[in-house]
């Protein structure tokens, strides 16, 4: 097992190194192919000549590309200086890079929106897994009853509606018009009953569209796992249905679904920009969104690997799980 978990680490650091360098070349380099001048989109298209070429020498964008690469890795672990047209600006590590758009470091920023979008989407999380693979099992259960196509007529509705329709459909008739919720995001530090209540829409508005996608998915999965000629054997050797359902048939279904968590929850930790729009979250979705419409690719690539940085460990996390449930991983 422990083997197994070092092997799972060092594939995840090795394929965490290479996001970092083809991220890096998508953003610096392939605009530059592209004929690009990427100092002159940081201090805007009609700057001085002299201010663009400062921009230049500071980012380092004259430099070979592996030298660039190489200046961004180190500067992660032990910060980087930004030296150009006489003015120095320090990155204390992990330095991330440098908006020169808004003249600050962009750790700062990931670090004061990244528990905003952490508590989204942990939140949501819970509640889709929840109802999702609750009503899946129970579909698959019940199939061909009142509550098997009820269900999945909801989980039809809930994939089929976007978040930006069912989230403003909440906020009318929960938050405007009823007025039991305040939607307005306030910081858990400053209140948690305020923040939990600034919460709860989001959070039940994105798991409905996940939990309808858990639900059909896990319906799926049981109906095939309960054919299984192993689920006729624990049956026929007198084995309570409770039991074969819980010891082996969920046991089965819990893989897949622990795939899509891993990948699902990730993404969404790198930012639910939907969501956190629609919902006026200052998370890293508001924060990506910001960037792409300022052209600031420093805020953009920092999301990007943060973003990758949580799909690694939440796949890290869903590998050592899979351990746990299926003892074929821990033989192997």
């Amino acid at each position: 097992m422990l083997a197994y978990l070092i092997r799972r680490l060092f594939a995840a650091v090795v394929m965490l190194a290479v996001i970092i360098m083809v991220v890096f070349g998508i953003f610096f380099l392939v605009p530059k192919w592209a004929g690009v001048d990427i100092a002159a989109s940081f201090v805007g298209k009609q700057a001085d000549p002299a201010a663009v070429e400062a921009v230049r020498q500071k980012l380092g964008l004259g430099d070979p590309i592996f030298v660039q690469v190489w200046e961004f890795f180190k500067g992660i672990f032990v910060g980087r200086t930004y030296a150009g047209g006489g003015d120095v600006t320090q990155c204390a590590a992990p330095c991330f890079g440098y908006s020169f758009r808004s003249e600050q470091a962009i750790w700062p920023v990931l670090t004061d929106r990244f528990p905003v979008t952490l508590g989204l989407a942990l939140g949501a999380a819970v509640l889709w897994l929840l109802f999702g693979v609750a009503a899946g099992v129970l579909s698959a259960l019940k199939r061909g009853s009142m509550w098997d196509r009820g269900a999945m007529v909801i989980a039809l509705a809930g994939v089929s509606l976007p978040i930006y329709f069912t989230g403003l459909l909440s906020l009318a008739i929960f938050s405007y018009g009823l007025g039991w919720i305040n939607a307005e995001y306030v910081p858990i530090e400053e209140s948690f009953t305020g923040w939990l209540g600034g919460m709860i829409l989001p959070w039940v508005t994105l798991a409905f569209l996940y939990a309808a996608m858990y639900a059909r998915i896990t319906r799926a999965t049981m109906l095939e796992i309960l054919g299984e000629d192993y689920i006729r054997t624990a049956r026929a050797k007198g084995m309570r249905e409770q039991v074969v359902i819980r010891k082996h048939a969920m046991r089965s279904t819990m893989t897949p679904i622990l795939t899509m968590l891993g990948m699902d929850l990730g993404a969404l930790i790198g930012g639910a920009i939907l969501t956190e729009t629609t919902f006026s979250l200052p998370g890293l979705g508001q924060a990506v969104l910001n960037a792409i419409k300022n052209q600031d690719l420093p805020i953009i690539l920092g999301v990007t690997l943060i973003t990758s940085v949580a799909v690694l460990i939440a796949n890290l996390v869903v590998d050592v799980l899979y351990a746990v449930i299926d003892p074929r991983v821990r033989l192997a």
